[in-house]
C-alpha cells in the first residue's frame, strides 16, 4: 500500500488550499493565457478565496503573465484572452473573474460538455459574452 508523503508542519512555506498554474498557449492563431486551477489542501471557501488572491498576486509579481492594464501596446501583441480550466467553487470563480477582468480583454471558462471555452467576461468588441473558443 502506497503511503502519502509526510508534510513538515514546521515548514515556513504554507501549502495553499488552491493551486493555479499559468502558461501561454495558442489556439489556432489566437494567443491566450491559460490558468489551470484546482483545489489543494482541504479548507472552507472563506480561506480558499484568500489563497486564490495570494496565488494570483504571486503569479503577477513573478512576471509570468504580462499585465495588460499598464501598457496599451501590450494589449495588441500578447495574449488578450485569459482561459480558466479546472474545478472552482462559485466564490472562487468570482475572485478569479474579478481579478482577471481587470487584466485581459476577455475571460473564458472551459465547459466540459461543449469541449470549448465560453467567454464569460468581455471588455473589448473583439469578444462577446457567449463566444466559444477552441
Amino acid at each position: 500500500m502506497e503511503q502519502s508523503p509526510k508534510i513538515n508542519i514546521e515548514s515556513k512555506e504554507r501549502i495553499s488550499s488552491y493551486n493555479i498554474r499559468v502558461e501561454e498557449i495558442e489556439i489556432g492563431e489566437l494567443k491566450a493565457t491559460l490558468y489551470k486551477v484546482g483545489f489543494g489542501r482541504p479548507a472552507q471557501n472563506d480561506q480558499i478565496v484568500k489563497d486564490v488572491l495570494v496565488e494570483l498576486e504571486k503569479i503577477e509579481n513573478s512576471g509570468t503573465v504580462k499585465d495588460f492594464s499598464d501598457n496599451t501596446n501590450a494589449r495588441s501583441t500578447l495574449s488578450e484572452l485569459a482561459l480558466i480550466n479546472g474545478p472552482a467553487s462559485l466564490p472562487v470563480s468570482m475572485v478569479l473573474g474579478n481579478y482577471l477582468d481587470k487584466r485581459f480583454k476577455a475571460v473564458a471558462v472551459f465547459d466540459l460538455k461543449l469541449g470549448k471555452y465560453v467567454v464569460s467576461i468581455a471588455n473589448d468588441s473583439q469578444y462577446s459574452v457567449g463566444d466559444l473558443v477552441g
